[in-house]
């Protein structure tokens, strides 16, 4: 009798399918943000900022390759534990990846900045949580959504900064 976590690694066309999955994840989540504002950008540039503000031209190229590298280190626990092997790992990263794909429409869309600030620090505690779980089973997937913890330590910071600069605004 084997058991989930001595199971082969997902190959082939499976492994393949998998990888679209956690893509189409990824990329729904990203689709959310875009969705909930068509103005992100002038909206952004209308705010206060601090003078450390990155430019609203960085924000895309910046999380396409942090959603690919999302989409990648998920991919990478299930292909080598499976679903029923990595239920908690995977859960975690679902999890997070919900709490993603809640921010721009509460940042930018409903206006809810503090709102929107006490949603990225739970996303951020949940994206710790799932790094630690994926680096007790699989350390290269760990180590992908590092750059993207980071990030969201930055945007978290950021949004608290701007919330705080256009209170009563």
């Amino acid at each position: 009798m084997t058991t989930d976590d001595h199971r082969e690694p997902a190959s082939g066309g499976t492994a393949l399918a998998g990888l679209a999955l956690f893509g189409v994840a990824a990329a729904a989540a990203a689709l959310v943000g875009v969705l909930s504002s068509t103005t992100t950008a002038q909206e952004y540039m209308r705010l206060d900022q601090p003078p450390w503000a990155p430019p609203a031209w960085l924000f895309g190229p910046v999380w396409t390759v942090l959603y690919v590298t999302i989409a990648v280190a998920g991919w990478g626990v299930w292909r080598a534990h499976g679903w029923r092997g990595a239920r908690l790992e995977l859960s975690l990263f679902g999890a997070q990846l919900l709490l993603n794909a809640a921010w721009t429409p509460l940042f930018f869309a409903a206006g809810l900045r503090g709102t929107a600030f006490a949603e990225i620090v739970l996303l951020w505690a949940v994206l710790a949580a799932t790094i630690a779980a994926f680096a007790r089973r699989t350390p290269w997937a760990a180590a992908l959504l590092v750059p993207y913890w980071a990030w969201t330590t930055f945007a978290a910071v950021l949004n608290f900064a701007v919330w705080q600069l256009n209170t009563g605004v």
